[in-house]
């Protein structure tokens, strides 16, 4: 576990923080970048549990938890000092997300259009999160290119948005509250 006996350190003064190997990096550097969208997904589905409960809320709180894990797999590279034992994603998570998607998905009727993000202030909130969760996807790849980045944290990630998504329709009355998009309705 962690302890925090100190928030302010005042080491980020210089525009660098450490790593979770103690290396120093820039704080605008793609994996810095990558871990502070993974924190704003996190933050975004707190915002989002604020209007659920039972199994929905249940659901968010692991994938809270897990990104939390994410984040310190991307704190910690594979190529680093201390890769060696570090805590890292693994495909059990990814296999609950799909297991959950398959469970809520069996429930909705098929799209026949796009959603647009709305409905009640629940799914509404997970759509966002939905979103943000693609942005730090997208800064996840963006980071495999130059560093190495664990498939089973890429899958999670990319998992994680769909199972969002497909919340967001459960949460809509199982779809039936849906806010659907119409080509060029206001043309």
């Amino acid at each position: 576990m962690v302890t925090l006996d100190r928030i302010y350190t005042r080491g980020g003064d210089k525009g660098e923080t450490s790593l979770g190997d103690g290396e120093r990096v820039a704080k605008d550097s793609p994996r810095i970048a990558a871990i502070g969208a993974v924190n704003e997904a996190n933050a975004a589905i707190g915002l989002a549990r604020l209007h659920t409960t039972g199994e929905p809320d249940a659901c968010l709180a692991r994938i809270q938890n897990d990104l939390f894990d994410l984040g310190a797999d991307l704190c910690t590279p594979s190529s680093g000092r201390k890769a060696e034992g570090a805590l890292r994603v693994t495909d059990p998570q990814v296999e609950r997300l799909e297991r959950e998607i398959d469970r809520m998905n069996a429930d909705l009727q098929p799209l026949k259009s796009f959603i647009l993000p709305g409905g009640n202030a629940a799914a509404a909130h997970v759509h966002f999160a939905s979103t943000v969760v693609r942005r730090a996807e997208r800064l996840m790849v963006a980071l495999k290119r130059t560093e190495p980045v664990g498939g089973p944290a890429l899958r999670y990630i990319n998992r994680l948005s769909d199972h969002l998504f497909v919340l967001a329709r459960h949460l809509n009355g199982q779809g039936a509250g849906d806010v659907l998009w119409t080509p060029g309705a206001n043309r």
